[in-house]
């Protein structure tokens, strides 16, 4: 265990442990590795922004906007929070081209917003969400910005300085890492004035019978034993993207996106959704008389693995007007070849269900 012996492993894990913590922070361009909170994923994180400092800050016709296409991650946690305390949660539209409607955004900003929380990249259209410009309208109302950036940090360089926002959040596995472990970046200047989530061993700094004192950030958010090989596996996935370049990976998934768009749109009756030319790594569609279940299980069978589902954006289902789509992602191990046998499948595709 990490913090607890004083003998040669455990030494030896604290120090890997931390070591992460730095990278981390030079991975997203913060200030200090102080304002690094590690997790057991984006969810965790997000939950326990909203818990500690939703529960102590928002009160009842306070303000939470998100957007239409956000995650359920992103959604949920504020709706248990505006039920609890009372606050409005609003959420602002798309644009004709897939993209968040920003116009929209500053129709819904007012002195009651609290604080706008928003993908950086939407899990379903790959769409970009332009970060510098929704910190501006924050900051313009005095409202903190939150960024789920699960989509954002495994496709783009990332800089929360640069970006403007109080908090940024993601999770190992889609860094290429493994399952359980997730990142939050947060000003120090918020973390010092949040309460703890979780109460247990390493977050204190005094316990009595009757009342206990809290560790400073970041250990006051870490309690109990962490996720500490899921931590160090993470440490290994950023220096294995920095080694890469997170500008390469960038140049590389672009390239690959316009070949799958044009192959793709090559097929009758196929229908993409997230038509921006600022979009990343997936591609979400659907073909006429082809349910994309039915669409997943026959590219399995060619050895081509999609998802098919609402993608936990039950919302922007709605607002498509559809039940669910099939997406296919890219990342740094893609090539032009995968998008040929994807388009080959889905000849058979329609050609089974025709």
């Amino acid at each position: 265990n990490v913090h607890r012996g004083l003998h040669w492993l455990s030494e030896t894990s604290t120090e890997k442990y931390e070591n992460v913590r730095i990278k981390a922070a030079n991975f997203l361009g913060a200030k200090s590795s102080n304002e690094i909170i590690y997790g057991y994923g984006a969810t965790y994180l997000i939950n326990m922004v909203a818990n500690t400092w939703g529960l102590s800050n928002l009160k009842e016709n306070d303000e939470i906007i998100i957007s239409i296409a956000d995650h359920h991650a992103n959604i949920v946690p504020w709706q248990m929070v505006s039920q609890r305390t009372g606050a409005k949660i609003k959420a602002f539209n798309l644009n004709y081209n897939d993209e968040p409607d920003i116009d929209d955004l500053k129709s819904l900003v007012s002195d009651k917003t609290k604080i706008i929380s928003v993908p950086h990249v939407s899990n379903v259209l790959g769409s970009i969400y332009p970060l510098k410009e929704i910190s501006k309208i924050a900051k313009s109302v005095n409202s903190l910005f939150f960024v789920d950036g699960c989509q954002g940090a495994i496709h783009l360089p990332v800089n929360v300085t640069e970006i403007g926002c109080d908090f940024y959040v993601f999770s190992a596995h889609k860094l290429y890492s493994a399952g359980g472990a997730g990142i939050l970046w947060a000003k120090e200047s918020i973390l010092n004035q949040m309460p703890p989530f979780l109460g247990g061993g390493d977050m204190i700094d005094n316990v009595d019978i009757d009342l206990s004192t809290y560790a400073d950030p970041p250990y006051r958010f870490e309690a109990g034993t962490p996720p500490i090989a899921e931590i160090i596996a993470l440490g290994e996935a950023i220096s294995f993207v920095e080694n890469i370049g997170m500008e390469n990976i960038r140049i590389h998934e672009e390239e690959l996106l316009k070949y799958f768009h044009k192959q793709l749109e090559s097929i009758p009756d196929l229908k993409i959704y997230g038509k921006s030319e600022n979009k990343s790594g997936v591609i979400s569609f659907t073909m006429d008389n082809a349910h994309p279940h039915d669409i997943a299980t026959i590219l399995d069978q060619e050895g081509i693995a999609i998802r098919a589902g609402h993608h936990c954006a039950q919302p922007l289902m709605k607002y498509y007007n559809i039940p669910s789509t099939a997406r296919a992602s890219i990342g740094i191990y893609s090539s032009k070849k995968d998008a040929d046998e994807l388009v080959k499948g889905l000849n058979k595709v329609k050609k089974l269900l025709k």
